[in-house]
């Protein structure tokens, strides 16, 4: 396995640039990555990380959508809500036992520990984090009373770097010693543990071998960010990345070996998306029972925003399961408020994967 020493520079970028932008109707799709104005910054050490983000600005226009995929032979895996039909919806193989999704919901708190830039999970003592997990937790149950909520720590487990590293793939992958602090907060919490890579210059089909052995654990799961997955080999933070139906097929895949070789319930991958671009060629995503498929929309912004990017790039292109962050820094600038859980409720299809930042 690959490590990152303790002295190895942490980006800026797991504070998660997905930047909803400017609700432009008819924007053409961009036919590769969108370039930023912006250049990357140098590499830090986590301590030097400053309190503002480095984010895309909003010259980020939302693309124009696809249209939903046909949806022959497919059943229902919607979440137990009560709510309309919606074209193209639902989607996927019926859930096999022990299933997360979608009769649970999940709530994650995102982040790595050795930064108070990337997110929740670092920026405060985890004792704190975890009573602050508590209360989301406890507002969602509240919320939608049918739904069970399963608490969930998602870490950057592979961070992009401004520097290209001893390997050149601009990426590090945290120590085992990081993974298993996390591990044991999750523990306190009989909460799933995520690990999400930002693979930079290196691939998928490189990168989730190297965690294979956490992932072997039933209440370990995968994210994967196409932002930082630099196929055109630029540096991370000066275009957006992209992942391939064949990139999220191969984790489908390795999940679904891990599941059947060790007898595991279902695994779960999230994967992150706040344009058009980031994941191409979706309608050859091959679904599996084993392994159950969540794209987030990962933009920061305004609400109107935030559910605009939500139809255009997750409803508009059905997968499977869909899921939300919600960025406590990013979504309330210029004094807009956190979306409650109310008011995600009333999206459709509702998310059953809620992450917040």
């Amino acid at each position: 396995m690959k490590l990152s020493a303790i002295s190895y520079q942490l980006s800026a970028w797991g504070l998660g640039l997905g930047m909803v932008g400017c609700a432009q109707a008819g924007g053409a799709a961009p036919e590769g990555p969108v370039p930023t104005e912006v250049e990357a910054p140098a590499p830090r050490t986590p301590e030097e990380l400053p309190d503002t983000g480095f984010d895309f600005g909003d010259s980020i226009a939302i693309d124009s959508v696809t249209a939903p995929l046909p949806q022959e032979g497919l059943v229902n895996v919607s979440a137990p809500r009560s709510e309309p039909p919606i074209p193209g919806w639902p989607v996927g193989p019926a859930p096999l036992p022990g299933a997360i999704l979608p009769h649970n919901r999940i709530v994650a708190y995102y982040g790595n520990p050795l930064s108070t830039r990337m997110g929740i999970l670092g920026e405060i003592p985890p004792q704190q984090m975890l009573a602050r997990l508590d209360e989301e937790v406890a507002a969602w149950e509240a919320a939608d009373p049918g739904t069970p909520v399963v608490p969930a720590l998602h870490l950057v487990a592979m961070v992009a770097q401004a520097d290209p590293g001893s390997d050149g793939d601009y990426s590090a992958l945290m120590s085992d010693e990081t993974i298993e602090e996390v591990a044991s907060w999750a523990e306190t919490r009989d909460a799933l543990v995520f690990l999400d890579l930002q693979v930079g210059l290196s691939t998928v089909q490189e990168e989730i071998p190297r965690i294979a052995e956490f992932l072997k654990r039933p209440n370990f799961h995968l994210g994967l960010d196409p932002e930082f997955s630099m196929k055109r080999g630029n540096k991370p933070g000066t275009h957006i990345g992209t992942l391939d139906a064949s990139d999220i097929n191969f984790a489908i895949d390795f999940l679904g070996d891990i599941v059947d070789e060790y007898d595991l319930p279902p695994k779960v991958l999230v994967i992150h998306r706040f344009t058009q671009a980031m994941i191409t060629n979706a309608e050859d995503i091959r679904l599996d029972p084993r392994v159950q498929v969540v794209i987030d929309m990962d933009g920061w912004g305004a609400a109107w925003l935030k559910e605009r990017s939500y139809q255009d790039f997750i409803v508009e292109d059905p997968v499977q399961f869909t899921g939300i962050k919600l960025f406590y820094k990013n979504d309330t600038r210029s004094g807009n408020s956190l979306m409650t859980p109310e008011q995600i409720l009333d999206l459709m299809p509702a998310p059953v994967y809620i992450q917040y930042q």
